[in-house]
């Protein structure tokens, strides 16, 4: 299997790649375009500000390249937020996948949400083996709304998309990288699709 994680500058791309050898899986770190093309799977990765990834999604033409992709992708954190319609953060205008906008949270709860919390109403093969209200690890100061694409739902001072599917495009807002064995169960799950 050929699996490739976007590499545009923005991502702790080291431990998804750790995660997937961990699976036995050798993922490759490319933002050439053939590459991305010719891959099996897609991991689209983000930490940081949107408005600064969006930028270099876009010098790279790799804004253009993701919306057309076929094979499954999966975005992770940023990288989710960056495939929905907008974002407040850095008033960015996203790659338009899932029907959402993503807001910042209310400073009536602590911002950044950073730790564990739970993942509910699971709705995709996604989470093949994941039981309700299982712990994943977040960090993270904005959120998606929920839109006809949400698969998967938390609560932090609000309820939140925690993940999204649109046909071969899904997205979680938590770091299965970092979400102990459950974590990797997604993993494998999406390797599996």
């Amino acid at each position: 299997m050929k699996l490739v994680i976007i590499n545009y500058g923005a991502g702790n791309i080291k431990s998804i790649q750790f995660a997937f050898k961990r699976l036995g899986v050798d993922a490759i770190l490319s933002n050439d375009p053939e590459e991305i093309r010719a891959a099996d799977k897609i991991i689209f990765p983000g930490v940081g500000e949107a408005s600064t990834a969006m930028a270099m999604l876009k010098e790279s033409g790799l804004d253009k390249l993701i919306p057309t992709l076929k094979q499954p992708v999966l975005g992770i954190c940023l990288g989710m937020q960056l495939l929905c319609l907008s974002t407040e953060e850095g008033n960015t205008k996203g790659l338009g996948i899932f029907q959402s906008h993503v807001k910042r949270f209310s400073n009536d709860v602590k911002v950044p949400q950073m730790g564990w919390n739970v993942i509910k109403d699971l709705k995709s093969d996604l989470f093949k083996g994941i039981k309700e209200n299982e712990y994943m690890y977040l960090v993270h100061s904005y959120y998606a709304e929920h839109c006809k694409e949400t698969i998967a739902k938390t609560d932090y001072g609000l309820n939140y998309a925690s993940a999204l599917q649109h046909e071969n495009f899904y997205g979680v807002q938590f770091h299965p990288e970092k979400s102990s064995l459950a974590g990797e169960q997604i993993l494998k799950n999406f390797l599996a699709l």
